[in-house]
């Protein structure tokens, strides 16, 4: 697709409901709430990771830009249903516990893949995307091997933890990062470009000049209209390359 703008796409869905169901399912005997959006069924699938704010409407709007694209969206729950953090606290609260707990982490993510399978998504065809801890989330399943054809995060955590590696990594990554982001310093961007690099694992990385944290969040005092169209272009380009 010859991307234009993200403001295009995002007129083009504004002012309709957004075509995509919200689905209760299962994991470590709790319910999450993802978000499931389809175009056909024979489309490439991507998982979508969300930040530290959980699923919210920001996910579905970004999931409904992708269908425009061609592409079936299944967005991931890594809270639990209805666990939706609006306050800092909660927020670094329900992050924390994953990045302590990264087995449960993985197994949230599969989870997260069995059910995008189940709803009919095509995990053999599938780029896994996320945002800020859903961009750590995505590098965690990178690590952990899981079968898809590429791995994408939008200004998200990249430390390795200690005992980790990208040995078992099995698809490219593309990182798209801020070099103004203050929250994951560019030391950890190149440190994540040397082990990559060590472990022979296809990548690209991508730095925007005066882009903060969360570049790409619409209407936040951190966005950059022209880091986030930027971005979202090499994702495009990234797809186009990597799925069929």
């Amino acid at each position: 697709m010859n991307l234009n703008s993200v403001a295009a796409i995002l007129i083009a869905i504004s002012g309709h409901t957004l075509a995509g169901d919200v689905v209760t399912y299962q994991a470590n005997n709790q319910d999450y709430q993802g978000y499931w959006s389809k175009v056909s069924d024979d489309a490439p699938l991507v998982l979508l990771v969300h930040d530290w704010d959980g699923l919210t409407e920001y996910e579905e709007q970004r999931a409904e830009m992708l269908n425009k694209m061609g592409y079936n969206v299944f967005a991931v729950d890594l809270f639990g249903k209805g666990v939706r953090p609006t306050k800092l606290e909660d927020k670094r609260q329900h992050t924390g516990e994953l990045y302590k707990n990264r087995d449960k982490l993985r197994t949230l993510m599969e989870a997260g893949v069995q059910q995008a399978q189940t709803l009919g998504g095509n995990t053999e065809n599938m780029v896994v995307m996320g945002y800020c801890f859903g961009g750590a989330a995505t590098l965690e399943s990178a690590r952990a091997g899981m079968p898809a054809k590429g791995f994408v995060t939008f200004h998200g955590g990249l430390k390795t933890p200690e005992g980790q590696s990208y040995a078992n990594t099995k698809a490219p990554i593309l990182v798209l990062h801020g070099t103004a982001d203050k929250a994951i310093p560019m030391s950890q961007f190149a440190q994540l470009a040397v082990e990559l690099e060590a472990n022979q694992v296809r990548h690209e990385m991508v730095t925007y000049s005066g882009a903060p944290h969360a570049f790409t969040v619409f209407g936040s005092k951190n966005y950059r209209q022209d880091a986030d169209e930027k971005s979202w272009q090499a994702f495009d380009e990234f797809l186009n390359n990597h799925t069929q």
